[in-house]
């Protein structure tokens, strides 16, 4: 398996790839994305790639997306819209001293051909790389990205009840 870390404009070239990788990868539960779900996503990656910091890692096999994830970091003040509205209600004031300026993993996905490998730690490691501190969130019924959070010794930053779960890691 090939990982390869990728700026926003070798992101943006590439995009079809990320999109039909997305499609597939979050067709089933927790997610059930479908084909609004990616074309959000696609919308989404064409203002992402131009933030300051983007990156991005994209794993392949014999030519094939099998995997890949984004990031950059979060900017001051902590943003509005998307989920991070859920997170500032659920951390607070918080947000804004352990997660601006820390590196947000914002999406981090695994073709259902690739699963099982180890991949999305993989990845996870090459994408965060050396930043000191990182964070990303995930739903609370996806059950497998959780288990792989807390074994890669992610700590968890919301409560069991919470619509959104957080976790961030330090090194």
């Amino acid at each position: 398996m090939k990982l390869e870390r990728l700026t926003g404009e070798e992101t943006l070239a590439r995009a079809a790839e990320l999109i039909d990788l997305y499609r597939v990868s979050f067709d089933g539960p927790p997610w059930y994305e479908d084909g609004y779900g990616a074309a959000d996503f696609a919308r989404r990656l064409t203002v992402d790639a131009r933030r300051p910091g983007f990156t991005a890692v994209l794993a392949g096999q014999d030519g094939e997306p099998a995997g890949f994830g984004t990031a950059w970091p979060t900017p001051r003040p902590f943003p509005a819209g998307r989920a991070y509205d859920r997170v500032r209600r659920l951390l607070g004031d918080e947000v804004e001293t352990r997660l601006v300026g820390a590196l947000e993993v914002d999406e981090l996905a695994v073709g259902p051909h690739a699963r099982g490998r180890g991949l999305a730690a993989r990845i996870l490691g090459l994408l965060c790389g050396d930043a000191a501190d990182c964070w990303l969130l995930t739903a609370p019924k996806a059950y497998d990205a959780i288990r792989l959070y807390e074994r890669l010794g992610w700590r968890r930053l919301t409560g069991p009840a919470a619509d959104v779960v957080v976790f961030a890691r330090s090194s």
